[in-house]
């Protein structure tokens, strides 16, 4: 769509003929001259008079128009305009913390009549929550032994996700250091400008390789404004199965045994966040929609529509259209220079 910033200015278009209608020509007095040959002189003014008007009656008016209009266009300055584009709304940093370490391989995750893996469900329903964050800006660190930013703070979702589902167990360490992991999330936060920082800690156990202590890195994420919501994975008892895969000899275990919940607990607390618990996929997925109520997304949407500049292109016209009246006056006064000297030219010849 083409639009005018100051559309007012072609309202001049008519001023052209209201100076010619209505303004009256200007006259000069020349001095008085006496000269011999006052006559014949006349005559040569005359016919050079004649000569010129008729020239300028050869001039196309329209293209005169045209030129006047050009730059009437020109002054308003025209503008193409796309199709309104929404932004993404900036007003929360969200990082994700995964915890990858061995012990998220245990299959302890109901998922219909089937026992899935850990980290396969907080990939399954991590993906799922952070497809409905659209307008957040979203980052991802894996931690282990030692905790890594896998992707900064961005509104590309997609990698993002990406990201997550291609994170394999182990790739950072065996061990688990939250306390790392919270403070590479706070470093990363802090460098950004937002209104709302927000961490999702999610882990299965207590920390057992961190160089700073987790409940530091938490009071420093709470003066930095920082929430912290942590989330335990990790269902409270398992049945292996006995001999030979039968039930004989067939016990339970708690395999969350290692979960340090009071640490998680205190951690969300001094950060102004919440601990969940998360037995099961199903109670995953409640988790998340829980964060949603707790950190909704934005209402208002930011619309831009790209603009570019056309002022350039009237003017070019405006230039052509002037270039060929030029060609046609030296064209016109040619012919009628050689019509009057007709001698002149066949001398030369």
């Amino acid at each position: 769509m083409i639009t005018l910033v100051w559309p007012a200015i072609l309202l001049l278009l008519p001023l052209p003929w209201l100076v010619r209608r209505f303004v009256p020509p200007r006259t000069v007095e020349r001095p008085a001259l006496r000269a011999p040959f006052f006559q014949r002189w006349q005559s040569l003014a005359d016919a050079d008079q004649e000569a010129v008007a008729s020239v300028a009656r050869k001039v196309p008016a329209i293209a005169l128009w045209g030129i006047w209009l050009c730059l009437l266009c020109a002054a308003a300055r025209p503008l193409w305009v796309g199709e309104a584009i929404e932004l993404p709304n900036s007003g929360r940093d969200l990082m994700l913390a995964v915890d990858i370490s061995g012990s998220m391989r245990v299959e302890d995750m109901q998922v219909g009549n089937r026992m899935a893996r850990r980290i396969d469900a907080v990939k399954q329903l991590g993906s799922d929550f952070m497809s409905r964050r659209s307008g957040d800006r979203l980052g991802l660190i894996l931690f282990g032994s030692r905790a890594y930013l896998q992707s900064p703070l961005s509104f590309d979702i997609q990698t993002v996700q990406r990201f997550l589902m291609e994170s394999q167990i182990g790739f950072a360490g065996q061990e688990t250091a939250i306390g790392d992991a919270i403070g590479l999330a706070v470093k990363r936060l802090q460098e950004r400008p937002a209104t709302s920082r927000v961490l999702i800690l999610l882990t299965d156990g207590q920390d057992t390789a961190s160089t700073v202590d987790p409940l530091e890195a938490a009071n420093l994420a709470a003066d930095l404004g920082v929430r912290i919501y942590t989330i335990g994975i990790g269902a409270d008892s398992l049945t292996l199965p006995g001999l030979l895969g039968s039930p004989l000899g067939a016990r339970t275990v708690n395999p969350s045994a290692d979960l340090d919940e009071s640490s998680l607990i205190e951690i969300a607390t001094s950060t102004g966040g919440q601990y969940f618990r998360a037995r099961d996929p199903e109670e995953l997925a409640t988790v998340y929609r829980l964060l949603e109520q707790l950190e909704p997304l934005e209402i208002d949407k930011a619309l831009y529509r790209p603009q570019q500049s056309l002022t350039a292109l009237p003017l070019l016209i405006a230039l052509a259209l002037s270039f060929a009246l030029v060609i046609n006056y030296l064209w016109t006064h040619r012919s009628v220079t050689a019509a009057r000297n007709p001698h002149q030219g066949a001398a030369h010849e």
